[in-house]
């Protein structure tokens, strides 16, 4: 079962969040985590959230009668796409305008579990036709 989680519109370049991403590219989630929190680097951040957040829902999608330490979670996918275009003008000389182009991105993040869910099995009650 997998569960995905989307950063829509974040302040950063989609190129900055990449470099940051290529790291956990299909690591456990535990060691990813580990990467993040010790990047110094403000996609490092922006991408944890995210993948906590795809971390919690997995557990919701799975009814919270499992937990994400006892499943092998990965990160299967993530990837960034870029966003909107902020546009801005800044003064330039001789009564010139320059424009700023302020980059943002959205950022998915898809986690899977190694180990399958052992879901309970139903008993069929057979009825008996009387002939």
């Amino acid at each position: 079962m997998e569960a995905v989680a989307k950063l829509r519109n974040c302040g950063l370049s989609a190129r900055k969040m990449r470099f940051v991403i290529g790291n956990i590219k299909g690591k456990p989630v535990e060691e990813a985590l580990n990467i993040l929190r010790f990047t110094k680097n403000e996609a490092a951040i922006w991408a944890e959230k995210a993948l906590l957040s795809a971390i919690s829902n997995w557990e919701n999608k799975s009814d919270l009668a499992f937990s994400a330490d006892d499943h092998d979670l990965i990160v299967k996918r993530i990837f960034s796409d870029e966003g909107t275009m902020l546009k801005r003008f800044r003064p330039a000389p001789h009564g010139r305008a320059h424009r700023i182009r302020k980059h943002t991105s959205h950022l998915t993040v898809v986690v899977e579990n190694r180990v399958p869910i052992d879901e309970p099995e139903t008993t069929e009650v057979e009825t008996e036709t009387e002939e």
